[in-house]
């Protein structure tokens, strides 16, 4: 029986066409290449394509590993005592509030101390828990949210001979009642971190 010629002609055609595929697709300086493309938002398409990740590795200035550990130990400082000096504020704009029109030294004694009460009975325990690093934080946005530092405050409503005590006691501590807050210098990098907690927890400067 002899072979189909039909037959004979498809199979050439097809190891021709295997071996044209098998063979890598010469390009002329005309020809265009597939790439990955993206449609922009104004509807054009623009090429794109993938570079191969690249991981590099230096040892850290020891200038830049000072500045970030210092940042998260302020940040974390922050943190932990903005709550408390939010509390403070808002209990020192209502003493302020009470005490406006009292001029009995004794009521205006009771006033303070029923406050002072309430502040301790809800911080006391988590207050004396702070580092002398947070304490000093914590005295310095208490200056953030009333105006006066915590000398002036001791003093106004507990005598100079409490605050000079008590200034005493933080000396000790290599720290100062007398705290400033200069949000646009020295304290620049603490306001940035209070706008972020006052963003994340909803709080009203």
């Amino acid at each position: 029986m002899k072979f189909p010629i039909v037959l004979f002609i498809l199979l050439f055609v097809g190891i021709q066409t295997t071996k044209a595929q098998a063979q890598p697709q010469k390009l002329g300086v005309n020809d265009t290449i597939r790439v990955y493309g993206f449609v922009t938002t104004q509807g054009d398409t623009i090429p794109a394509g993938y570079f191969p990740q690249v991981f590099v590795y230096a040892k850290a200035d020891p200038r830049w590993k000072k500045y970030w550990v210092d940042w998260n130990r302020l940040r974390n400082a922050v943190y932990i005592t903005y709550p408390y000096a939010k509390a403070a504020g808002r209990t020192i704009n209502e003493i302020n509030a009470r005490l406006a029109n009292v001029t009995d030294k004794e009521q205006r004694k009771a006033i303070i101390h029923s406050k002072e009460k309430e502040l301790k009975q809800q911080f006391g325990d988590k207050i004396t828990q702070l580092s002398v690093y947070q304490g000093k934080i914590l005295m310095k946005l208490i200056r953030r949210e009333t105006g006066d530092n915590c000398y002036e405050i001791i003093k106004e409503y507990k005598g100079g001979f409490n605050a000079g005590f008590w200034q005493s006691v933080a000396f000790i501590f290599g720290s100062s009642l007398k705290q400033n807050y200069d949000a646009n210098n020295e304290d620049k990098l603490m306001e940035v971190i209070v706008k972020d907690v006052e963003r994340m927890y909803g709080y009203k400067s």
